[in-house]
């Protein structure tokens, strides 16, 4: 989806973000506060099943149009971005390989706009390693499972409707590896919750600690077959995973990259009646960030629309796009800083969250330094996951 379509959908996502989110973001950060309206009101535009097939009921979109919305939504609050990013690759798990049951279930809901979903994969024992659950997942009975674990970092946590929770199988005598992904509804029994995320930065994204102390899960909610986590884990939520940052934080850099342009324009020097626009030092520092910004929205967007249309390594640009993105936000934030002066540096300032959230993105999973490691293995003919 390239054409009109988009176009229309980005229209509607930028009202959205302009008139709902834009306003709210200020005290989502203050008070921690999960963006419930931000969301809501992506969900009654129709974008709840945003990369849902449309045979399903969603709109059918791949991983350029994800990006594009994440940008969008990022621009003016990551946490908002995030929560829709995560909730879009949590519905693109599902919908991969969905039973007619979880069809009704689940995504038709998603696509409805009444049901948000979300990913549980990190843990702390194997901490950036979300690869490697420790969660156990072992047969009950004939119809239910029991779950066994603790998962970190969940965003949406204790929000969402459902969660894709990874697992690996407690039989001791199943395969080594045998991984597998289950949808755990928010009503289940005896899940816990951590206390409330009250991170340095993306502070709205509820992202909480989720207690399975032996939950039982209906076998209907298993996704595809036994130990088929690590398919799902490259094929299907690595990619999508990636993008939706990608998007959300290339959103924090452009806006970024706003903050010191308009600064520029409208600061004067009382003494001399010149504004800092006029300075060639200052000319020469805003054309880089700018040069920054532009090469890594053109990486970030040739490895969407690589992997939408099936290129051998799109792969590989998916996870450099991750990583980038993360150095450029980063740098952009804090060169804008410095030339903001003072006044983005004091407390409140839109540059002052912006900087405290950018931070994050070296820190998910996977990280900068994993998806490097990754890189250089997949370029060499490496199995990723060599260690």
């Amino acid at each position: 989806m390239f054409g009109g379509d988009l176009d229309t959908i980005l229209a509607q996502v930028q009202e959205i973000a302009t008139g709902t989110v834009a306003p709210q973001s200020a005290e989502t950060d203050e008070l921690a506060r999960w963006p419930a309206d931000g969301l809501r009101a992506m969900q009654q535009a129709g974008f709840g099943g945003l990369v849902a097939p449309e045979k399903f009921g969603g709109k059918g979109c791949g991983l350029y149009a994800l990006t594009r919305v994440c940008e969008i939504l990022g621009r003016e609050c990551a946490s908002t971005a995030i929560c829709f990013g995560m909730h879009s690759v949590g519905t693109s798990v599902i919908a991969a390989n969905a039973t007619g049951d979880q069809r009704e279930r689940y995504l038709a809901p998603i696509c409805e706009g009444r049901h948000i979903t979300t990913l549980s994969l990190s843990e702390a024992g194997t901490g950036a390693h979300f690869y490697l659950p420790q969660t156990s997942l072992e047969a009950l009975d004939d119809e239910h499972y029991r779950l066994t674990g603790t998962k970190t970092f969940v965003t949406n946590g204790g929000y969402a409707d459902s969660y894709v929770v990874s697992a690996v199988a407690a039989d001791p005598d199943a395969p080594i590896g045998q991984f597998s992904c289950v949808i755990v509804d928010k009503d289940t029994p005896d899940i816990y919750w951590g206390a409330p995320w009250d991170g340095l930065g993306m502070r709205g994204n509820s992202s909480r600690c989720m207690e399975l102390p032996g939950v039982q899960v209906p076998r209907t909610n298993l996704l595809g077959n036994e130990g088929d986590q690590i398919w799902y884990t490259f094929n299907v939520i690595m990619p999508h995973f990636l993008v939706a940052m990608g998007g959300t934080f290339l959103g924090v850099a452009s806006s970024a990259l706003d903050e010191a342009r308009k600064h520029m324009t409208r600061r004067y020097h009382a003494h001399t009646g010149t504004n800092l626009a006029q300075s060639s030092v200052l000319q020469h520092r805003l054309a880089s960030l700018w040069s920054a910004v532009e090469r890594t929205r053109r990486l970030i967007y040739h490895a969407a629309q690589s992997f939408d249309t099936g290129e051998p390594d799109a792969l590989i640009s998916v996870m450099a796009a991750k990583a980038e993105v993360a150095d450029c936000v980063v740098m952009l934030v804090n060169e804008s800083m410095t030339l903001n002066g003072g006044i983005g540096y004091r407390k409140g300032s839109k540059l002052h969250r912006m900087l405290r959230d950018a931070r994050a993105c070296h820190l998910m999973s996977p990280t900068t330094d994993i998806l490097r490691v990754w890189i250089g293995r997949a370029l060499l003919g490496q199995p990723l996951l060599a260690d």
